[in-house]
């Protein structure tokens, strides 16, 4: 494996509440086979995101995309992430790690949202 990508959510105590982001995942790496897909999350479940970044640079990852999945980009998606990110890239100074804005932010997923809003009313 040379690429990856990691959902990185929030986190919950409730098992239920990770079943969506996992399946998410799950839809992204049929689409994207040479890819490893993986979810991480912040708090209150595991796995967090430095322990998914260490498995792939183990398992031969190279390149690395952590895709944050907030609608909003409140403290943990503008303060704690890029320190997590910043550490982790210390850490493996070979790795090539970006990290992309806030789900909520792109235009996709605004027009996305829009069409759901339509076809509800």
């Amino acid at each position: 494996m040379q690429n990856g990508l990691i959902l990185f959510a929030h986190g919950s105590r409730d098992p239920l509440w990770r079943l969506p982001l996992e399946s998410l995942a799950t839809a992204i790496a049929h689409d994207l086979p040479q890819t490893s897909v993986r979810c991480a999350y912040l708090e209150l479940c595991e796995p967090d995101l430095e322990h998914v970044v260490s498995e792939m640079v183990a398992q031969g990852a190279q390149q690395l995309t952590v895709l944050p999945m907030f609608f909003g980009v409140g403290k943990h998606a503008r303060e704690d992430l890029p320190e997590i990110i910043r550490t982790l890239q210390a850490t493996w100074p070979q790795l090539a790690l970006t990290c992309e804005p806030a789900v909520g932010e792109h235009p996709l997923l605004k027009q996305a949202i829009v069409q759901i809003a339509k076809q509800a009313n």
